[in-house]
């Protein structure tokens, strides 16, 4: 018998970078039989939405060398909720970064570890190289090889979880 994974990819994006690297992600993922992708802003995203899932992708922009507000809103929210109850399950990340975009993952490879997730890929950063206010908040356009970059995060993440070997 064949049981149907689900896959949460949890997002916050200010200027579209973000937004397009997790659509990706998720076009990746959902070519993988077996898999349930769910896109979610992290404002939607509830503790329920967690527990329901068999793996997680984390999607943030970098604002001032940290997570977003709203993906760190997510965690704070869910956190406490899902303590204890997601432990060893999958994760992995992707920062849509102005500068390095490091210290983003750490957070959030913090707040994993906090969960007991298991990281399956080291974090995907997407440097934008915006550093004017005006470049900082212009709409981004991430480039087809990043895109794809996402996208093959995604599937591996997606082909782990169908086959079991996560």
């Amino acid at each position: 018998m064949h049981t149907t994974k689900t896959l949460l990819i949890v997002y916050h994006s200010m200027t579209g970078g973000t937004l397009q690297m997790a659509q990706a992600a998720c076009a990746g993922a959902s070519q993988e039989p077996g898999v349930h992708v769910r896109l979610l802003h992290a404002g939607q995203a509830v503790a329920a939405d967690v527990l329901a899932a068999d793996a997680y992708l984390f999607a943030t922009p970098e604002n001032l060398a940290a997570m977003s507000g709203q993906l760190k809103d997510f965690f704070d929210r869910t956190y406490y909720a899902a303590l204890d109850q997601a432990n060893g399950r999958p994760y992995a990340c992707l920062v849509c970064a102005g500068s390095d975009g490091a210290n983003a993952a750490r957070q959030i490879e913090r707040i994993a570890t906090g969960w007991r997730l298991k990281a399956v890929a080291e974090p995907l950063i997407v440097c934008t190289h915006a550093q004017t206010p005006e470049a900082i908040l212009a709409s981004k356009q991430i480039s087809p090889d990043d895109l794809e970059r996402c996208g093959a995060l995604g599937r591996a993440l997606a082909a782990g979880l169908a086959m079991g070997v996560f």
